[in-house]
Parts: C-alpha cells; structure tokens; sequence
C-alpha cells in the first residue's frame, strides 16, 4: 500500500524560509490515473492536427472562456451524456479547488462548464498510454505494494482478469518511479504541441510567433506540479523566472511560448536524471516501504491521505476509515475493502472476488470479475474493461466520524446514483496492450443489482478507542424501500426464530444439542463465508 501525503515528522525548531530552491518538476499524477475516459471519440491518434481545429470550434462555442456540456457534445459528436462525464471526469482531476467547475453543485455542472484551456490539456491526454504491469525483481517495482507475496498465489484460473497481475513470475502494478518517469517521458515528446494549444499569437505578427501569458501557463498545473508530491501545489508560475520580473500590481507581460517550453524541459529533463539516480540508489540505500503479512491480514488506517493505492493484497480485510481525496485498488483478490470517504474519485482495477465498500464522490471499476460493491455515490459508477459478474448495491455501514469525513471531502449523503452504472468501452484505449480488430467499440458488461433479500449491513469495529466518539450513528445514506423492506423482514423472521426458540419446551438435553448445533452451523458459515478470518484478525489486535 502507499500514499502521496508527506510523512508526518517532527516540526524544526527552526524553519528554513527556503528549504527546496530549486524543486523538481512532477507529473499530476491524477490527471493521468483518474482523468482518463474509455471513449474512443476523445482518443485523437494525431492529437496537436485534431485538437488545433476542435479547439478553434470550442473557442468560438466558449461563453467567457468557458464551455458547456451541450458545446462539447456539438463540436466533440459525442452524446450528452458522455459529455457531462467529461465536466464530471475533469472537475474531479482539476488542479484548482477554486475552479467554477469544482465548486458547481451536480445539477450546474453541464451550465457552468469548464475553462477552455483545462479542457483541451484534458482532451490532449485522452492519447496518453499506461504503462503495463511488470515482475518485481528489482527493489523498485515493489518500494510501493503491500503485501509483497500471498499464500494465494498461483491458485487462480490462467483465465483469470487479473493474469496480468499474479502469476509464477509475479505481477505488480508499475511502481511510483516507473508511472513517473512515463508520465514525464509522455510530456516530454508533446510538450511543444501541449505549449503551442495554450500560446497566443502575436497580433499582427502571424503564427510563428506565439506568446503566453501567466494565466494560460498557469493552467500548465493540470499536467506538472513542483515541490513534495502528494502535497497542495502552489501556483505554477511561483517556481518559474519566467514571470520573474513582472509587476505584482500590473498584469504580468506574455512571454514568448518557446522560453517557457525550453525551461520546461530543461526541468523534466532534470527530473528524469534524478529517478533515474534514485532508482539506482535503492539496493543500497535505506529499507523501502514494505509491510508483508500472510494468510490473515488486516489493515486499518486512521489519517488523513490525499492519494492513497493498495495493490496486491490477497485474502485480506482492509479498513481505510479516514477522508482521501484519491484511492486506488489494484489487483486484489478475496478481500474485504472499507474506506471512508473519497472525496474526488475511487478506482478498483484488476480485482477478483473483492467487496468494497465505499462512500464517494466518483467510483470507476475496470477489469474486475465476481466483485461486489455497496455504494454512496454521488455520479454514476463507470464500468470499463472487461469485466464479469459485477454487483451493486447501496451503502451498508458507517462508523462514527463517518459524517464528519464525508462533510470534508465534500460527498453528499442525499446523492446516491449506486443504482445506475455507466457502462463504456470493454476495450481500454489507454493500455498499451494490442487489441483484436472490430472490438474498439464495444461495451463493457455492467453490474446487477444484488437481490434486496441478500443485502446485510456491515459492522465496523471501534477502531477509534482513546479518540473523541464522532457523531454519526446510523448508514447516512437513505436505503431503497426494496432494500429497507427486506432488512425489516430479515429482523422480523429473527426474531420470530429467536420467540420461537425460546418458547419451546425441551429438556435440558435437547436444549443442548439445540445450542451445539446452532454453534456448528455457524461455524460452517464463518468459515464458508470467510468471515472467520475477521474473527482471528480481530482476537489477534
């Protein structure tokens, strides 16, 4: 498991007022991870010669710099509904909280729109291609993944979606340097058509000669960040010369386009040499972040975390009960995952017999097979890649600061959409795997609703001893009358068995082996569910 927050540390008694002059540049790594959307009328295969006119025709359909859904459906040919996906998709990856789109409630999204310049860089990378997942012979494949093995491996089918991910050989998720280094290696050979969509011409002096101003590099932000990873970004001009000696109480002058694209790349050039030295130094340097726990495992996380992924983790029970801003869970199997609340987007990749359950903003799932999903969603969960035997079904637990963390992040408790999953493309058009031919549009298969008669609540455990009590004490997101309905029949049949039990004359004895066969029988469910491992996991802690 990793995460993108700082560490926590003890403060200096002395702070350096410049601690990093020169910081490097990174890739926004949610841009790439969570911006990115399986449908193949935004894959442009050439983007700077399709981009160039589409931005023109946006820029004409643009009402104060910015565009609707209903202007991005016209100029893109793509429906309505997958043009709000694209505003709901891009403000849940913007890089300024302060943006209209950001802040607009869900039914001002399509009328409120996005900046033009935000859009064409979230249009430009629709082309970009992820990395596949390698072996771990090397300390940097596996610095960021918890568990490094399982009891598990090599058990699963060779048909299995996951294939990819556990084998004799071992697969992992790319590392943290590896997803890096790609992402700055992808802006380095698009950089100049990246620039060249945000300049400006000279006016009177043609399109050779193109400027840009502080505001449009600004927007730059969406791509790269300086300074610690994982922590707020600060404005992107404030690491740069370029604007260096603009008056603060005028408008700061355009630069011309080719300055700021060379110190860009004389920066992820910098950049790259540096993980390459990290990466190089590891088999030397300090133990990587590594926690290994077999056959029973539990993780339970308490704090706050801006980006956090678990990967590879197999027949575990995982509770991530603190606000995240992005979660990613790739490759698990046989697992149990609670998180608390997700305030811009969760994504579930590569899974195999998982439940999740999750209270989020935005839910995507791709490539995962018999997984199940109790959900408090605030847009319509995305379903993509090849998936199978997929359910859904409503939020079904809560714990005390549950409300607390949901206000936070901003998920709303009286928007719940878990009943209305969105399909897109079964094929991923930004894997780098090839693709049989005639496949690129079709569409993934969806999920079913579990059976109301079949839904249960989960129960957290109290893992807030010693901390103040939160307020929330019951699921804050409402159930489905079919839902509610079930869950009243269900008590009302107990505890007509439980009157039923207690009202029959047996002797002793038989009131024994009453009690010895109840215990055998759910006995046989905990271990046939494998709930049994929560029960050993919890007596352990």
């Amino acid at each position: 498991m990793t995460d993108e927050s700082p560490p926590p540390s003890a403060p200096d008694p002395e702070p350096n007022p410049n601690p990093n002059p020169n910081p490097l540049i990174h890739p926004r790594r949610v841009s790439f991870e969570h911006g990115l959307l399986s449908i193949q009328k935004l894959v442009f295969i050439d983007p700077i010669q399709t981009l160039a006119p589409v931005k023109h025709k946006l820029t004409d359909a643009a009402s104060n710099n910015r565009v609707g859904s209903a202007a991005i459906a016209d100029v893109l040919q793509i429906s309505g509904d997958h043009a709000h996906l694209v505003l709901e998709t891009l403000g849940s990856v913007l890089h300024s909280e302060s943006d209209p789109l950001v802040r607009a409630k869900p039914e001002e999204v399509d009328s409120v729109g996005a900046d033009l310049r935000d859009l064409v860089l979230f249009l430009y990378i629709q082309s970009y291609k992820k990395l596949l997942p390698r072996t771990h012979k090397d300390s940097a494949a596996v610095a960021d993944v918890w568990p490094s093995t399982s009891a598990f491996d090599g058990y699963l089918s060779a048909l299995s979606p996951i294939q990819l991910v556990r084998s004799n050989s071992r697969r992992f998720m790319p590392s943290q340097a590896d997803d890096e280094t790609h992402q700055l290696s992808y802006l380095q050979k698009h950089l100049a058509n990246i620039v060249s969509l945000l300049a400006e011409p000279v006016e009177g002096e043609g399109e050779e000669s193109l400027v840009l101003s502080m505001e449009a590099f600004e927007h730059l932000g969406f791509l790269v960040q300086f300074g610690d990873k994982g922590s707020d970004a600060s404005p992107l001009s404030q690491a740069t010369p370029v604007f260096a000696n603009s008056d603060p109480d005028m408008p700061a002058v355009p630069v011309p386009a080719s300055q700021v694209h060379d110190w860009l790349l004389q920066n992820i050039a910098s950049a790259l040499e540096g993980i390459t030295e990290r990466i190089s130094g590891k088999e030397n340097g300090p133990a990587n972040r590594l926690i290994k726990m077999m056959l029973c495992q539990m993780l339970v996380l308490l704090r706050t975390r801006l980006h956090l992924v678990v990967v590879n983790c197999h027949d575990s029970v995982i509770y991530l009960l603190a606000p995240l801003r992005y979660a990613t869970m790739h490759g698990c199997s046989d697992t149990t995952i609670v998180l608390g609340a997700v305030g811009k987007a969760l994504r579930v990749e590569h899974c195999e017999r998982v439940h999740v359950i999750a209270a989020s903003k935005r839910v995507c799932i791709a490539n995962c097979r018999e997984c199940v999903f109790f959900l408090g969603v605030n847009q319509q969960p995305l379903i993509v890649g090849d998936n199978h035997k997929l359910q859904v079904a409503p939020y079904n637990t809560y714990y005390s600061h549950l409300e607390e963390h949901m206000s936070e992040v901003g998920v709303e408790p009286s928007i719940n959409k878990w009943d209305k999953p969105l399909a897109l493309g079964a094929v991923d058009p930004h894997d780098s795997l090839s693709h049989p031919a005639g496949v690129a549009d079709a569409q993934a298969e969806s999920a079913a609703c579990v059976d109301p008669d079949q839904f249960i609540n989960f129960l957290i455990p109290n893992w807030f001893n010693g901390e103040e009590i939160g307020s929330t004490k019951d699921n804050p997101f409402s159930l489905p009358d079919a839902y509610m309905a079930a869950q009243q029949r269900n008590l009302k049949n107990l505890e007509e068995t439980r009157q039923s039990l207690r009202e029959t004359p047996l002797e002793e004895n038989r009131k024994n082996e009453l009690s010895s066969a109840l215990h055998v029988y759910f006995k046989d469910w905990l271990y046939a569910s494998g709930n049994i491992r929560q029960l050993y996991c919890l007596q352990g802690d």
